[in-house]
């Protein structure tokens, strides 16, 4: 028999049991932690545990590490077989029984939100970065977006629904854990939080289409490395946005450092966006690979 006849009847009995049908129609939904999963099954915890590693063995959902906590979640589009693909979308979305193990995991997610959210007061400067966000990309496809220094995934939720994949990285597991249930919440599936350093990401050279630095360039330690990092994760023609709040410096003198990191860095850096323009409170710059062919936006 063919080894991809074997997996196909691997993942077929795989999903034949019941528990392991219900933890796959949840993680559809986004990346799930053992203990969430555990509350919205009803199940002991090694029950759930062994079922993710049947899962798992199948190929079925992905487990990584986040910080002192393990997730698991299904396949990114890309990067799973089309067989895998169309089991996937055999599972219904309107069974009662997936609809109450959802409703249990928003439950939690959304106490959890409401928690860390309590003292959160709406931001028109950060409207306006989003609207000026939303402009710039329009002109081009998002494709598979990086963002450095997510925090709660305010941009994430912005940007996922025009891009293939979303990523988001950042130092604070707080600030992860926020944004991985704010959007569980906002039905957003197709995003990824991850633990990184942005001097040594764990992606692959030429990763990404767009990546977005996101307010943590100009504290930076040494930022041209952290720049030459995003470059080398940075596909051919694709785009870097560097966001840069100027309460912390005047906006002249951080368009004029993030001109100099990124020439020594090799990028090439389009001239600086105010937002907004009276009154500045952020700077938008858009830079391409120095030796592209594509202009910046």
């Amino acid at each position: 028999m063919e080894p991809s006849t074997e997996s196909l009847l691997q993942q077929i009995k795989a999903l034949g049991d019941p528990t392991r049908l219900r933890l796959v129609a949840l993680c559809r939904q986004g990346e799930c932690s053992v203990s969430e999963l555990t509350l919205a099954i009803g199940q002991s915890q090694p029950r759930i545990s062994q079922q993710l590693k049947h899962l798992c063995e199948a190929g079925i959902l992905k487990r990584f590490r986040d910080g002192k906590r393990v997730f698991y979640r299904v396949p990114g589009s890309r990067s799973a077989p089309p067989r895998l693909r169309q089991l996937l979308e055999l599972i219904p979305d309107q069974d009662p029984i997936f609809e109450a193990d959802w409703n249990l995991l928003m439950q939690s997610r959304g106490e959890r939100v409401g928690e860390m959210l309590s003292d959160r007061q709406d931001d028109s400067a950060l409207r306006d970065l989003h609207r000026a966000i939303l402009d710039l990309t329009v002109t081009a496809q998002v494709g598979d977006l990086l963002d450095v220094g997510c925090g709660r995934g305010a941009i994430l939720k912005l940007l996922a629904s025009r891009a293939n994949r979303a990523v988001g990285v950042d130092i604070d597991a707080n600030a992860r854990q926020l944004a991985r249930a704010e959007l569980m919440l906002a039905g957003i599936p197709n995003c990824s939080l991850r633990k990184g350093d942005m001097y040594r990401l764990p992606f692959a050279d030429s990763e990404f289409n767009t990546i977005i630095i996101d307010d943590v360039l100009v504290d930076a330690r040494t930022p041209v490395r952290a720049l030459e990092e995003a470059r080398r994760l940075l596909r051919p023609g694709g785009r870097l946005f560097i966001l840069e709040s100027v309460l912390k410096r005047s906006s002249g003198e951080i368009q004029s450092s993030l001109a100099e990191w990124s020439h020594s860095a090799g990028l090439r850096l389009a001239p600086a966006r105010y937002v907004p323009q009276k009154s500045p409170a952020w700077l938008v710059s858009v830079a391409t690979v120095a030796n592209s062919q594509n202009a910046a936006a």
